[in-house]
């Protein structure tokens, strides 16, 4: 919100008031002219009898004027007196009356006269009053005795004072009695009681008058009032004390404030309405006062006349009162006479018009004396209102005096006639400046003087031409007006005055600048309290003003307060408190103009405490509570929370009881049986929640027998030959009354047992002991207290203690499904062998030899543990080519019962791992020798090995793809008749019958011949190629680090993750908080594939062989299997996949290797 004023445009219309009434009739001092009365007391002037009474009459003219005065219509002889003075130089009367003088002495009406060779002025009648503060008289006041819901009125009748005096009703101890719709002050000062209330007894009831003249206070006898009551009250309908009867009248001068008033007794207080009969109140002009009891309207005129109407109106009925008010109006102004300056021989009229109510009556006079009887001047011609003067001559100068009047008053102006012949003179200062704001008026003065009256011109520059057009507004005072004004109005400006007897010109500057504007204006801010906050105020002024910028708040200063900073810019608020809220205004003032804007902080924290709590409608169950909410601080309130405590059970711990609306300030609570409660609300809003209420007092609740019995009952063994029984026990409120126990009662499920019961206390286990091993149980436990019984309590089925398994599982069988895979079938054992709780059942595996290396290595057995009754289950993870054994058991609660007999089984041949290296030596310029390690895992009897290579180009193409088939008992290759200087890829890998192994794959570069060595020499040692060498293998390196990130993202895929994507629904694993076996844990189960001599730089993952990773087949294990235990998918990691013949993209080189392409 932002708001400008510019100071050119504002004092416009005044300085062109100002200039057209003043400028245009002012006289120059150094020429002849009548008096003029500048200054004079008011008609009504109330002295203040302690002080010297000072009668004011100032005034101008040319020769200085000489002052008489009148008194009660005679001269008042100055020097008679010694009391009276005048000051020196003045008209102004000055009586001494502070040294025995009385001022009653001096009572009258006062005129004072000024009079010099050009005529006489005279002033107003001045009537001169002596203030008054009378006592009041003496008087015995009876006390009143009234009847509780009578009306009443104590009467104040103040002494009549000059001026009268002010009416306020207070105690002895000087504090205002409280005033209501009931009880009221009416404007004659009496005090009125609709009706009365036991509360209005008292024996201090005080009027006091106050007398601002004299600065003095009276009082009244304290008047005292006894109410006293009978029942029932009679309750009526409302009739008026003041005024009395259904109709009056009321006469009030215009311009003066109309007050109407209407009080009314009535039981219930009546309420008052105002309404204007054929009319509407006066909008903007209207108001209520005292409760609505006094209408008030401002600056009445003859168009408030008519009638008004109050109506006082409870429920039992109304009344009214009509009021006719006509307004007067003592005279007033239509066109007040002004000096009149001509030449001799000119001709001019002064008029005088008044209006008022009645009509005023209008006279005139001629230097103080009536016009009828003054002396003849045939010049002039009275016509009414209007005096007509024509060819005058110099000895036509004079005062002439106007009286308007009717009964109500009158008004007196001077205006004189001088005739004067002079020459035109400027009286606005040479070369003055005027600076405006850019768009606004500019009024340039070119005030003058001359007789007769100059015709004003104005000019633009030096050279300018007259100044005509709609651009400009001639004034008759000539003020130049430029309504818009705009910067090419900036310039000079000259003022030429003319008439007859001369011509005179001036020059004055106009400057048009640049408005003040606030670019970056302050915006509205919520904050929390305690923060801090910030309004930027940033403004764009003309260079050439220099502006100052002041912040206020709520229109007044900012507080002198150490945490408002005011930056160039901005304000700042440090640890915003709530005083803090308000709207914040930046105004920024040059002396040209001023530009404003403002914006509203909000300040907000969580809610305020709500208090005042009230607990009512105590029942045995429920209770009502209701409060008060604390300030919002400025954010709602979104919900209430309720919380109790329980001072018997648990003092000082609060719980959540319930929570409402934020608009409800009461709730129905449900309560249990023997609590001792206490209540506190908390109020929540967006900001948080507030501190805690006070708490509520304190409610205890009857005992009364449990409602409800423990839950989480259970019954388990912890013994094969007993019986726990375990339950949550009731809290302490759950109780509902004192001597809490549980009645705990179990039997043997279907054998016809009757129950066996026990009474426990303070308890939450109880232990039945003999039991037979895992039998089920029907278990109940009740609640009880000194009251009585809970309700018969849900039966639940429990189990003695469990012991071990007592057979193992028979016709185990093992079906192989490929080299790493197998499935074990089993018959189940009955299920009363189990003794307890069948969890599953658990296969013990593990391997006895390799049978490709013919030596037995160290045992470590394996477990897999299958959920539930199952009958099969499957191995994953066995290495191939080896022999194996294996067992099943069967587990419950307990434990593991016996092994079945060791069932052994082989696995057949698999694919082999990759070789464990692959090395090139000894590059010449046509040959490579190649070594390689025999693979880590041959899982089978190797046949031979495969090496496939192919050259690569400087551009990193691949060529031509060679295979050679290599016997597996050999470990080293020379290849011979490959290209010099030519960089290979190796692909290398070992074979079984069952198929290709995973390969590993190494590069190699054959040297150059001797020549090109030598030309390579020769460049090499030269210093560009060096620099050029460098700065290409700092580009390669950087882009293959960037290469090696990326590729890094992706990770690698083992085979335990390509497992995991095929889920064998068969096995699942068992969750330890369900009582069921987790996975098997083998000590080889997390270690890393096996590398080769290199990792691939593609990042392919080489295929091994497994190493015993059963993880993935435990519970949860991840892959698919038919119903016949047949692998579905693939086992082992991916192979890399075959280079293509031709050209094809091939891994990222080393460095190095780059290099030696590159050359």
């Amino acid at each position: 919100m932002m708001t400008k004023k510019t100071i050119s445009a504002s004092r416009a219309s005044l300085i062109l008031f100002l200039c057209q009434m003043i400028t245009a009739l002012e006289v120059p001092l150094d020429l002849s002219q009548p008096p003029t009365i500048t200054q004079q007391s008011p008609k009504d002037y109330i002295v203040d009898p302690r002080e010297n009474i000072v009668i004011q009459c100032e005034a101008k003219g040319k020769p200085p004027p000489s002052f008489s005065w009148t008194r009660n219509g005679t001269h008042f002889d100055i020097d008679k007196d010694a009391r009276v003075t005048v000051k020196p130089n003045s008209g102004t009367l000055v009586i001494n009356i502070m040294n025995g003088g009385k001022a009653e002495a001096y009572e009258g009406v006062y005129q004072c006269t000024a009079r010099n060779e050009r005529g006489a002025a005279i002033s107003n009648n001045i009537v001169i009053r002596p203030s008054r503060s009378p006592l009041w008289t003496k008087e015995k006041v009876e006390p009143k005795h009234v009847r509780e819901g009578d009306p009443l009125v104590l009467h104040c009748s103040p002494p009549v004072g000059l001026p009268p005096p002010i009416i306020f009703w207070m105690d002895n101890s000087f504090q205002r009695l409280p005033q209501n719709e009931r009880v009221s002050q009416g404007l004659n000062g009496d005090l009125y009681f609709s009706n009365v209330k036991p509360e209005d007894t008292r024996e201090d009831y005080i009027c006091y008058a106050r007398f601002n003249h004299t600065q003095t206070i009276q009082q009244k006898q304290p008047i005292s009032v006894k109410v006293f009551s009978t029942k029932p009250l009679t309750e009526r309908r409302p009739t008026l004390l003041t005024p009395v009867g259904s109709t009056s009248n009321k006469v009030e001068l215009r311009g003066n404030v109309l007050l109407l008033e209407c009080i009314a007794e009535g039981l219930p207080t009546p309420v008052i309405r105002w309404i204007k009969e054929g009319g509407e109140l006066p909008i903007n002009r209207t108001f209520f006062e005292n409760f609505k009891k006094t209408l008030k309207i401002v600056e009445v005129s003859e168009a408030d006349s008519g009638k008004y109407k109050c109506v006082a109106r409870n429920p039992l009925g109304s009344t009214h009162h009509t009021i006719t008010v006509a307004v007067k109006a003592a005279p007033y102004w239509i066109t007040a006479p002004r000096n009149l300056v001509l030449s001799p021989g000119e001709d001019g009229t002064l008029i005088c018009r008044a209006n008022g109510n009645p009509k005023p009556n209008i006279s005139w006079l001629t230097n103080g004396v009536p016009i009828a009887i003054a002396p003849e001047d045939p010049s002039r011609k009275v016509d009414g209102d209007t005096i007509i003067f024509s060819d005058v001559q110099e000895r036509s100068s004079a005062v002439y005096q106007c009286n308007a009047s009717n009964e109500y008053g009158y008004l007196l102006a001077n205006a004189f006639v001088n005739v004067l012949a002079e020459p035109p003179r400027i009286l606005t200062p040479a070369n003055k400046l005027y600076q405006v704001i850019a768009n606004n008026p500019a009024l340039l003065d070119c005030a003058f003087f001359g007789s007769p009256v100059p015709e004003i011109e104005w000019f633009k520059g030096v050279k300018g031409s007259i100044l005509r057009g709609d651009l400009y507004v001639f004034h008759d005072n000539g003020t130049l007006e430029i309504p818009v004004a705009q910067k090419d109005s900036t310039g000079t400006y000259t003022c030429v005055a003319r008439n007859k007897l001369g011509k005179v010109q001036n020059e004055v500057h106009l400057e048009v600048k640049d408005p003040t504007m606030i670019i970056k204006q302050p915006e509205y801010k919520i904050i929390q309290r305690g923060g801090q906050v910030s309004f930027e105020c940033t403004i764009k002024h003309d260079p050439t003003l220099i502006p100052t910028i002041t912040w206020l708040k709520d229109n007044g200063e900012l507080p002198d307060d150490e945490r408002f900073i005011i930056h160039k810019d901005s304000l700042a608020i440090m640890n915003v408190t709530d005083k803090d809220d308000g709207t914040y205004t930046c105004i920024a003032n040059t002396t040209l103009d001023s530009v404003s804007a403002s914006a509203v902080l909000t300040v907000v924290d969580r809610p305020n405490p709500p208090f005042d709590l009230e607990l009512t409608d105590q029942l045995e169950r429920s209770i009502q509570l209701s409060w008060i909410p604390g300030y919002d601080n400025n954010s709602p309130i979104t919900n209430f929370v309720i919380e109790y405590e329980d001072g018997m059970h648990e003092p000082g711990v609060w719980h959540y009881q319930t929570e409402v609306r934020g608009t409800q300030t009461t709730v129905q609570l449900k309560l249990s049986p023997y609590v001792n409660y206490s209540f506190r609300v908390i109020a929540v809003n967006e900001i948080g929640r507030s501190q805690p209420s006070e708490a509520s007092e304190q409610y205890l609740t009857k005992a009364a027998k449990p409602d409800e019995n423990p839950s989480g009952v259970q019954g388990i063994g912890s013994e094969p030959d007993n019986l726990v029984i375990i339950w949550e026990p009731l809290k302490g409120f759950q109780s509902n009354g004192p001597g809490l126990q549980y009645k705990v009662s179990w039997r043997q499920k279907d054998v016809g047992d009757e129950w066996t019961s026990v009474i426990v206390a303070n308890v939450s286990k109880y232990i039945v002991s003999g039991t037979p091993t895992f039998v089920p149980y029907e278990i109940k436990v009740q609640a009880l207290n000194d009251l009585g019984y809970a309700p018969e309590p849900a039966e639940v089925i429990g189990h003695s203690g469990e012991d071990l398994p007592m057979v193992a599982p028979g016709n185990v069988q093992v079906h192989i499904v490929n080299s790493t895979l197998a499935k074990v079938h089993w018959d189940p054992v009955p299920l009363k062998t189990v003794r307890g709780h069948l969890q599953g059942y658990r296969i013990y595996y593990w391997k006895v030899q390799s049978l490709s290396k013919r030596r037995r290595r160290h045992v470590e057995k394996k477990i897999l543990t299958f959920s539930g009754n199952k009958t099969h289950g499957m191995l994953p993870g066995l290495e191939p080519y080896s022999s194996y054994k294996l067992n099943v058991r069967v587990v419950n609660g307990k434990g593991e019962g016996p092994a079945s007999p060791d069932k052994s089984f082989k696995t057949p041949e698999g694919v082999p791992s990759s070789p464990s290296f692959l090395k090139i030596t000894n590059p010449t310029l046509d040959s490579l020798t190649l070594e390689w390690g025999l693979p880590t895992h041959p899982n089978g009897v190797l046949i031979a090995y495969t090496l496939k290579f192919q050259p690569i180009n400087s551009t990193h193409e691949l060529g031509p793809l060679v295979e050679i088939r290599i016997p597996a008992n050999e470990t080293s290759l020379i290849l011979s008749n490959l290209n010099y200087s030519t960089r290979y890829k190796f692909y290398f890998y070992a074979q079984t019958s069952v198929g290709a192994g995973s390969q590993i794959t190494e590069e190699a570069v054959t040297i150059m011949d001797e020549a090109m060595a030598s030309r390579q020499v020769d460049i090499a040692t030269q210093g560009w190629f060096i620099g050029l060498m460098c700065a290409v293998a700092l580009l390669i390196l950087i882009l293959l680090i960037v290469c090696f990130i990326r590729r890094n993202k992706g990770g690698k895929y083992p085979v335990k993750e390509k497992e995991d994507a095929h889920a064998d629904p068969e096995i699942q694993p068992m969750k330890e908080d369900d009582g069921t076996f987790g996975e098997y844990s083998d000590a080889e189960d997390h270690k890393p594939l096996k590398k080769g001599s290199r990792t691939p730089s593609d990042r392919t993952v080489k295929k091994e062989d497994s190493d015993d990773s059963l993880v993935d087949y435990g519970e949860g294990v991840n892959g698919q299997f038919n119903e016949d235990g047949s692998f579905i998918g693939q086992y082992s990691g991916k192979k890399e996949k075959e280079p293509a013949e031709g050209n094809e993209s091939s891994e990222a080189p080393s460095p190095v290797n780059a290099m030696n392409s590159f050359v």
